[in-house]
């Protein structure tokens, strides 16, 4: 059987989400802080809380993605630095979560937000989190549909989130190449390598 069709029958496990209405601020602020070493994922946004437990296909895709993007770095010198799934918040704003993946380019000011963050989506959220990126006032953010296997990349305008062609943070990427190395099932070098020698090539 063909790679392909091994990685097309795989069976895609969704993440296990759960939605809370009128939670005060301070009550999101005590759970994330208390379940900080839990493997719980949490969007703030206005009163509704979602409670979300990644799956193993949402942590592989984001794994790979974060892999590839840090190697395109290495290849291009691109001073890329990771906060992996910090969590960035805001009381005025009434939002706050944590990214699948998230960079900066070169140094990140202390309290500040990343460039650029990553969403993995394998099943719909409950809350809009593009509303939480904005209110946050990420620049960049970059969503890969699992189900489609798409990546879109939306740049931060006074209108709220914009779809693009080319990324802002890393204008030198190729999207689609990077896209069509995210394969769940494959070996993660062997997926890197092999990107790292058509970025050369």
């Amino acid at each position: 059987m063909a790679v392909a069709e091994q990685v097309a029958q795989r069976r895609v496990e969704a993440e296990k989400r759960f939605l809370l209405e009128g939670v005060p601020w301070w009550t999101y602020v005590a759970l994330r802080d208390a379940l900080d070493d839990r493997h719980v994922l949490m969007t703030y946004l206005e009163g509704a809380l979602e409670l979300m437990s990644p799956s193993e296909t949402h942590e592989e895709e984001k794994k790979i993605i974060a892999r590839l993007l840090e190697a395109f770095a290495d290849e291009e010198d691109i001073d890329l630095r990771g906060f992996g799934g910090a969590t960035f918040r805001k009381e005025l704003a009434q939002r706050g979560l944590e990214p699948d993946e998230c960079y900066s380019v070169g140094p990140k000011p202390e309290g500040d937000v990343p460039h650029l963050a990553i969403e993995v989506v394998v099943s719909n959220p409950l809350l809009d989190k593009l509303s939480v990126y904005a209110g946050l006032g990420v620049p960049e953010v970059w969503t890969w549909n699992s189900p489609k296997r798409t990546l879109t990349v939306r740049r931060l305008s006074k209108r709220g989130y914009e779809i693009v062609s080319r990324s802002g943070v890393l204008p030198q990427i190729d999207l689609a190449l990077l896209a069509s190395f995210v394969r769940a099932g494959e070996s993660h070098t062997a997926l890197v390598k092999a990107f790292r020698e058509a970025l050369r090539a």
